[in-house]
């Protein structure tokens, strides 16, 4: 298991951890199919009214997508099998709210993750970026999904300037990716106080509240994830290009 998931009960709140320090959390086939599972299985789970995740370790929340997944794609512009698509909570209908507490490095595909949560919480050390452009890849879904939350500018910066360039955590809350900056180490603590305040609400009124915040911007959303495919089919550099990319730039999730 590459995820570790605890629940209390007494507080209603669960814990959902990214469990692949060595791999600075990055997130492989079998790692997104447990997370599907976890979203999906606290939908019928009325003793868990609030989820908090986080990645293992003090390096990285996630890198993303683990490099080295193997995913294989139809031969079609058409048709894009993204292995991330359905590893956040809103994709599986959960309407539970979900806090983000990072420590570390959040880039590329952790974007699905920060993107479909309530909001984030983060250590003083926390780092923000996209590598896609760097590697031949376009940020289509990331950069989707970073426009609900930060200005334009902002995210386009981050989505084309690579790895050329983090963002820190004062500069996430500036922006508003980020709700709150802990202590150093207190990051999870401070999500996990905050969820279980929220969980002491009616959880009718709690979830409604959060089908009410998604829905005002659902609409643009939809429509930036529609197109998505399509752009990454055109734009995204060979497979043989990337590799050499790379090999020359160093290792990355996306």
């Amino acid at each position: 298991m590459t995820l570790t998931v605890t629940s209390n009960k007494s507080t209603g709140v669960a814990t959902i951890t990214l469990n692949r320090p060595s791999k600075l959390n990055a997130i492989d086939v079998p790692t997104a199919a447990e997370l599907t599972s976890a979203w999906q299985e606290f939908r019928f789970d009325d003793t868990v009214r609030a989820v908090v995740l986080t990645g293992a370790g003090d390096r990285a929340f996630s890198t993303g997508l683990d490099r080295d997944a193997q995913v294989p794609q139809p031969n079609s512009p058409y048709m894009v099998d993204d292995p991330l698509i359905a590893i956040g909570p809103k994709s599986n209908s959960l309407w539970k709210p979900v806090i983000s507490a990072v420590t570390g490095m959040a880039c590329g595909g952790a974007f699905y993750l920060l993107g479909e949560s309530e909001f984030v919480v983060a250590d003083p050390t926390a780092t923000f970026f996209d590598p896609h452009t760097t590697y031949g890849m376009v940020s289509a879904y990331e950069t989707a999904l970073m426009a609900q939350r930060m200005p334009y500018g902002e995210v386009a910066r981050m989505a084309l300037v690579g790895t050329a360039e983090r963002m820190s955590a004062k500069r996430a809350y500036e922006t508003g990716l980020v709700s709150e900056i802990t202590a150093p180490g207190k990051a999870l603590a401070s999500a996990l106080r905050t969820a279980e305040v929220i969980a002491g609400y009616p959880p009718e009124a709690v979830q409604g509240t959060v089908r009410a915040c998604w829905a005002a911007t659902e609409a643009a959303r939809s429509h930036a994830l529609a197109v998505a495919p399509h752009l990454v089919s055109l734009g995204n550099a060979s497979d043989e290009r990337q590799a050499e990319l790379f090999k020359g730039r160093g290792r990355g999730g996306s």
